[in-house]
């Protein structure tokens, strides 16, 4: 670089240091304060934001209105790119599109023509085929918009001015929601129906301390364009619209219909909101092809301009209402949609609202529109008054008017100062044309002024009194209400409430697993798998070198395993979820939180009716049912208290009225069942004293049967009560020694 080419004093004149972490911090909430107000949350008034308020002001700009001819939209979106938003043309015809769309919009703002999109999730075709014009919803949101009924501003380049807030005669923010990310806070808000939003407001007018709990009996909850079912009870509802924050469960519509013989098929008419019908289709295939649905056979689209999907359920015994309990649950047949009502208030501060402060500030910008527009009104009157005093004087001097104009050079001063008229006046009667003299007739200036005077008194006494403000804009809602009265098409509640019904938990779980036979084989060093079907002989089972079988038995994909272990826990699996038959299985270890120092005691398919006995190693024991076993989570169920040395060592399930306990040291003890307590968890009661050792078997019998137990040859002997007199005695007795013939190994089994 040449020396010349340096700026003279060096080029560091405006240079000023400034720190980074203030100005990226300036600069960010810049960002997000534009974002909140500018893009993301609506504005409370007209429940619109920038976007949506410019697209209409657009249309209305170029006479689109309910009434007029379609205008193509890709002269909407250029005069709303061109004049208001500077932002890209995609997002703002997106924008447009949702307006227009019946099942977006509870109370469309956009009447379209021509394709824009539907409920499978279709885009509608580009701006330059689709052509649209307002609706009247959108008439009622820009009524007196041109009788200062609204502040106005310039435009982003200053070269036109648009509106702040529309007036909105329309409750829209709650008629048609809205949802919205802006930066650190979002937006969203589910629609309502019209009629009950009007009914609420008016009561509001009457009673402006009314509660929540009062409004929620007009607005009883979301009214969505695509219908469904809510099925939240009505404290979680009234909860939602005290605090603006909740949400609510919206399930789809669904009915039987009778095929004869027996048969039936589910219909589904409503989806719930925003879930695309296509995608939810595809989603029910998948689970079917995974064979998560079980009990349903195939799923049929037979939407035409209406929703019409069929559920062909795989036998005629299956319970609908089951059937449609796991769809609910794996599929967007149930879905939520959250509330959260963050709304520019005043259109300034972000907040999150409650039903009566967001109905309140609606209600307060028709009052204020309302005194705006009577103001308006009320100087148009004034200069009107004005100027038929002019004609009055004009009428009764004619000749010496006409005169004055004919030869005065400057006939306005001259006129001012002979007749006493104002400006205004003089310049009314020098802009009047010769064919108005004809009409100029007393009768007609006079009355027109009457007229005039009473509406303006009329005026002012609307706005020196708030009860006839309060009065005039309960009459406009009520014009509202009459318009979507729910007698009408578009006003009737298209939501319906319901309770879910009290389906049995265990059998959804079962209807959402295919049920097959498999085996569930557990080794020694705790590696669990299940084999498809029964197996007989569990001789053939590979293991690792060094481990061997320690519990196999036959169960259902759709039972749930309970596995006990030596410290006393129990863990609960479901049996579809373990690892298949191939390879050695995985550990146990790494599918619940199994402590290192315990094995697999056994494990067994959990039958609900069943009781255990369950024993330590020193001997303490108790009852315990089945379903007090069942654990929830991976760290299992603590159910026996043992502490090392001591561990858990027997479950053997409760039959009969008796016990009988063997000790390693080889003494029996037969006790009534009825002196073991039942508990959810313990330490247990002593079953059998021992001077050292601890247990060897239990077995629980009837009397009546006998006691039974099989030698290491096979063969099975039978002692009758008569024959085991000697040892039936009380709990934590010592016993005697075992029978003759009684196993080796101590064991009832052989």
């Amino acid at each position: 670089m040449g020396q010349n080419s340096l700026p003279p004093d060096g080029g560091d004149d405006h240079i000023q240091p400034i720190d980074l972490k203030a100005a990226l911090e300036e600069r960010y909430l810049a960002y997000a304060l534009s974002t909140i107000t500018q893009r993301a949350l609506p504005d409370v008034r007209d429940g619109l934001k920038p976007v949506h308020r410019r697209i209409i002001h657009a249309m209305s700009e170029m006479g689109l209105r309910s009434n007029s001819s379609f205008k193509k939209c890709a002269r909407i979106v250029g005069d709303v790119i061109g004049k208001f938003h500077p932002h890209g043309d995609q997002s703002v015809y997106d924008a447009l599109v949702r307006l227009a769309q019946d099942f977006s919009q509870r109370y469309p703002i956009v009447d379209g023509q021509g394709n824009f999109g539907n409920i499978d999730g279709d885009n509608a075709a580009a701006y330059r085929y689709t052509e649209a014009r307002m609706t009247e919803v959108a008439s009622l949101l820009l009524e007196g918009i041109d009788q200062d009924a609204v502040d106005f501003r310039p435009t982003y380049n200053e070269e036109d001015e648009e509106p702040v807030v529309l007036p909105g005669a329309f409750p829209n923010l709650l008629a048609n929601g809205s949802s919205g990310i802006a930066v650190g806070m979002a937006t969203s808000i589910p629609s309502h129906n019209v009629h009950e939003i009007c009914d609420a407001a008016l009561h509001l007018i009457r009673h402006p301390d009314a509660d929540v709990e009062k409004l929620v009996e007009f607005v009883q909850g979301p009214d969505l364009p695509t219908g469904g079912v809510i099925i939240d009870d009505r404290e979680s509802i009234i909860d939602a619209y005290r605090t603006g924050r909740g949400g609510f469960r919206i399930r789809a519509k669904w009915e039987t219909e009778d095929l004869g013989r027996g048969g039936y098929q589910i219909v589904v008419t409503e989806i719930p909101y925003q879930v695309q019908k296509a995608r939810l289709i595809e989603k029910i295939a998948e689970l079917l092809l995974a064979r998560k649905l079980p009990l349903l056979e195939d799923v049929r689209d037979e939407s035409a301009e209406d929703v019409r999907l069929v559920l062909v359920p795989k036998s005629r015994t299956v319970d609908p209402t089951i059937l449609m309990e796991s769809l609910f649950k794996l599929s967007d047949l149930e879905s939520r949609f959250p509330l959260n009502m963050n709304v520019l208030s005043m259109g300034r501060v972000p907040r999150v609202m409650g039903l009566k402060d967001v109905l309140v500030e609606w209600l307060d910008h028709r009052r204020e529109v309302l005194q705006r527009r009577s103001r308006h009104r009320l100087a148009a009157i004034e200069r009107r008054l004005e100027i038929l005093g002019g004609y009055l004087v004009a009428y009764l001097n004619l000749d010496e008017v006409i005169r004055i104009i004919r030869e005065e050079d400057e006939p306005k001063p001259t006129l001012m100062r002979t007749f006493s008229l104002t400006d205004v006046q003089a310049e009314a009667i020098l802009n009047m044309r010769l064919r108005s003299l004809r009409k100029l007739e007393e009768f007609e200036i006079r009355t027109e002024f009457d007229n005039l005077t009473k509406e303006k008194a009329e005026i002012e006494g609307l706005l020196a009194s708030d009860e006839q403000q309060w009065k005039t804009v309960a009459w406009e809602i009520g014009e509202v209400r009459k318009k979507f009265a729910k007698a009408t098409e578009i006003g009737r509640r298209r939501t319906q409430f319901a309770s879910a019904p009290e389906a049995d938990m265990e059998a959804i779980q079962q209807a959402m697993i295919e049920k097959e036979p498999v085996t569930v084989v557990i080794s020694e060093k705790g590696w669990v798998r299940a084999l498809k079907g029964h197996m007989s002989d569990t001789s053939g089972l590979q293991f690792k070198e060094g481990d061997g079988l320690k519990v196999a038995f036959p169960a259902q994909t759709t039972d749930r395993v309970l596995i006990v272990t030596t410290g006393g826990k129990v863990y609960t699996l479901g049996a579809d979820k373990l690892p298949g038959g191939r390879g050695h299985g995985e550990p146990l270890r790494l599918m619940v939180d199994m402590e290192n120092d315990q094995d697999v005691l056994t494990a067994f398919p959990h039958d609900p009716a069943q009781k255990f006995v369950i024993v330590s190693q020193s001997g303490n024991g108790f009852v315990v049912a089945e379903t007090d076993m069942v654990a929830n989570t991976r760290k299992g169920k603590q159910v026996m208290n043992v502490s090392m040395p001591d561990e858990a060592k027997l479950v053997v399930p409760v039959r009969g009225d008796h016990v009988a306990i063997v000790g390693e040291n080889r003494k029996l003890l037969i006790f009534a069942l009825s002196q073991l307590p039942e508990m959810t968890r313990g330490k247990g009661v002593r079953l059998q004293r021992y001077k050292d050792g601890g247990v060897s078997d239990i077995r629980c019998f009837a009397m009546s049967e006998g006691l039974s137990w099989d030698d290491s040859a096979g063969r099975t002997f039978v002692r009758s009560e008569a024959e085991l007199a000697e040892w039936i005695g009380d709990r934590a007795s010592a016993g005697r020694t075992v029978p003759k013939g009684f196993p080796r190994s101590g064991k009832f089994g052989g």
